[in-house]
């Protein structure tokens, strides 16, 4: 007890001399990393590391949410929430079938941590676009959304991207803690129905999700969400590129993994 509260003293006395030092410092993405090292130095948490299941891209920095100055048009994404919901809502009140469980495994398939979910109606998903292939039956019921993603610079990656669907999230469900596919990309969320307390943690970085509010992350962080409410929550997610990732570098990690594949499939 004595050394908690020493360190938690520490803490505290190094966050007021942060902050003071900060006081002129608008920057949120410096502030971030600043206060994330102190955190780090005093044992408040722990250092996450991007860790991709199929292409680790090097030497691209591991930040848990993007600052939102790399992505100008989510305050035009953030507007349209009231219609993408609207949508969503008439496709819900008027079919009784279309979502279908996230996780679907096939037989013989590790399931890793997704045992729990793997087939469940507990999380359940609606796809616009599925590894790069538009799913028009489902844009048919959503015009609006669709003509809004398609003025967004979606990660355009034939054969793996788009993503883009509709995430539902049942009662009192937890999504356990996990890792995507790439760091060449980052994964949109913009919330749409919330009935109820609902969380997001990346890394060491915890969210509670808001109507209207999207932020952007880099899913090969460890990851994982929650449902705390008594309904289902129900997001948008899409990807786009990374940041980080150039022009030159765009269509040269593409070409590597559609080759990749083909060789794959040849064995």
């Amino acid at each position: 007890m004595v050394v908690q509260a020493q360190n938690a003293q520490l803490y505290q006395d190094l966050k007021t001399h942060i902050d003071e030092f900060l006081e002129k410092e608008t920057s949120g993405e410096v502030r971030s990393r600043i206060e994330g090292s102190l955190d780090l130095l005093t044992d408040r948490s722990r250092q996450y590391h991007s860790q991709a299941i199929q292409l680790q891209y090097p030497e691209l920095p591991a930040v848990p949410f993007f600052d939102r100055s790399h992505f100008p048009w989510l305050p035009q994404l953030e507007a349209e929430s009231g219609s993408i919901k609207q949508e969503l809502i008439a496709f819900l009140e008027s079919r009784k079938e279309g979502f279908s469980p996230y996780v679907a495994y096939a037989p013989g398939t590790p399931e890793n941590q997704f045992a729990e979910l793997n087939h469940s109606n507990r999380w359940q998903s609606l796809w616009l676009w599925k590894d790069g292939v538009a799913q028009p039956d489902v844009q048919a019921s959503f015009p609006k959304t669709t003509d809004l993603l398609k003025c967004l610079p979606l990660c355009d990656q034939p054969g793996f991207a788009p993503t883009a669907l509709f995430s539902a999230l049942a009662p009192k469900t937890k999504i356990p803690p996990h890792t995507g596919s790439t760091n060449v990309r980052a994964l949109v969320h913009l919330p749409l129905i919330l009935p109820g307390p609902a969380h997001f943690r990346v890394g060491n970085k915890t969210r509670s999700w808001r109507f209207g509010e999207a932020w952007v992350f880099d899913d090969t962080i460890e990851h994982e969400a929650h449902n705390d409410a008594d309904e289902t929550r129900f997001i948008l997610i899409f990807d786009v590129w990374n940041p980080f990732i150039s022009e030159l570098e765009k269509g040269a990690v593409t070409h590597l993994l559609q080759k990749y594949r083909s060789w794959l499939r040849s064995e």
